[in-house]
């Protein structure tokens, strides 16, 4: 009986120590867990502090610019930029302009981030200022479908304005994603091309932050964008669309104008020209043309009826310029090679000196 009691102390006693050993494995496991997320948390304050050096004060950097790939870069707008009122301004008005011209399609832009950033906008309004209609998907939910949609519109925007000297500061990428800028710059490129009846606010810039990634590191620095100028270059630019538009008239006047004079005689044999560039490059037609004018046959072994080949095409072109210098004509200012090539300009200037030289011929 007693020792009853020994064994029930020296029982306690092992399931205490069994306990104190539990606890002391499970402390340690939560100090070590503790200690593990410090460090975790130090080293990610750490690698932050590090690739996000210099960053300016109140700039918003989204998880997404932090995947930058190397050498990679993207653009966000100055937080203070955001809040100018000349920035805001310029905004509004593009805005009012935009719904002015969309009241029939009962479009209402509301901002034009959220608005434009798809492509329906941007299609509805170069459609409604152009006249032409874009091979478009009317209404697109995708990712991939609207950035499709975005490249047939910005393609068509691109081609109209890259000639009259834009500088593209747009793209399929910077539009989706939302940039106020790039927005910002297509639709005052698009106002000033078509004449827009609006007042844009002069003097209009806005200070952008451009991120790039160099040995793993984000460096930032500020850029200063011009939206607008003043009201004198728009006039400059007013005057420069004037004088491309009197000449695409006249452009368009003088090719029908050449190609009713080359079917008045070339009718005579059957044969017809839609395609001055295309229908005269291989010379045939120009040889043919000059026997017409001239009134006399042109022996068939003297060209190449059915030219093969690049340097048959120049034969014939060459042996016409001799026909137009036996005919009392100036030797033309342009290569064979060049109408070969079917450059239209070379070929305008051929055809429109024996215009000018026999358009009253019968």
């Amino acid at each position: 009986m007693a020792g009853a009691p020994v064994r029930s102390a020296t029982s306690q006693s092992g399931k205490m120590k069994k306990d104190e050993s539990f606890l002391g494995k499970l402390g340690g496991t939560l100090v070590r867990k503790k200690k593990s997320k410090e460090v975790s948390d130090l080293h990610e304050e750490g690698k932050n502090a590090i690739n996000t050096p210099m960053l300016p004060s109140g700039t918003e950097i989204h998880p997404e610019d932090t995947m930058l790939e190397e050498n990679a870069e993207r653009n966000m707008l100055d937080p203070t930029s955001r809040e100018n009122p000349k920035f805001k301004d310029l905004q509004r008005v593009l805005i009012d302009w935009i719904n002015n011209e969309l009241e029939e399609d009962r479009i209402i832009v509301k901002g034009l981030e959220e608005d434009c950033y798809d492509g329906q906008v941007l299609q509805k309004l170069f459609e409604k200022l152009s006249g032409r209609k874009l091979n478009v998907a009317e209404v697109t939910q995708s990712e991939i479908g609207q950035k499709q949609k975005l490249q047939t519109v910005l393609e068509a925007v691109n081609e109209l304005l890259r000639p009259h000297g834009w500088s593209i500061e747009w793209s399929v990428d910077s539009i989706h994603a939302k940039n106020l800028v790039a927005i910002v710059y297509l639709l005052v490129a698009l106002a000033m091309h078509y004449l827009a009846p609006i007042r844009l606010p002069e003097h209009v810039s806005v200070q952008v932050v451009v991120v790039k990634k160099r040995e793993g590191i984000l460096q930032t620095s500020h850029v200063t964008k011009e939206l607008t100028s003043t009201t004198e270059r728009h006039c400059v630019w007013f005057l420069h669309t004037l004088l491309f538009f009197f000449s695409n008239i006249f452009y368009t006047s003088l090719h029908q104008s050449l190609v009713t004079f080359v079917n008045k005689h070339l009718n005579k044999l059957n044969l017809e020209v839609t395609e001055l560039e295309s229908q005269f490059a291989d010379g045939v037609y120009l040889v043919l043309l000059m026997g017409l004018l001239e009134n006399y046959f042109v022996p068939l072994y003297n060209f190449f009826l059915t030219p093969e080949n690049f340097e048959q095409k120049v034969h014939n072109v060459a042996f016409a310029f001799e026909l137009m210098q036996d005919g009392g004509l100036k030797k033309p200012k342009a290569r064979p090679e060049d109408v070969v090539n079917l450059n239209l300009k070379s070929t305008l200037r051929v055809l429109y000196n024996l215009f000018t030289n026999y358009k009253n011929s019968e």
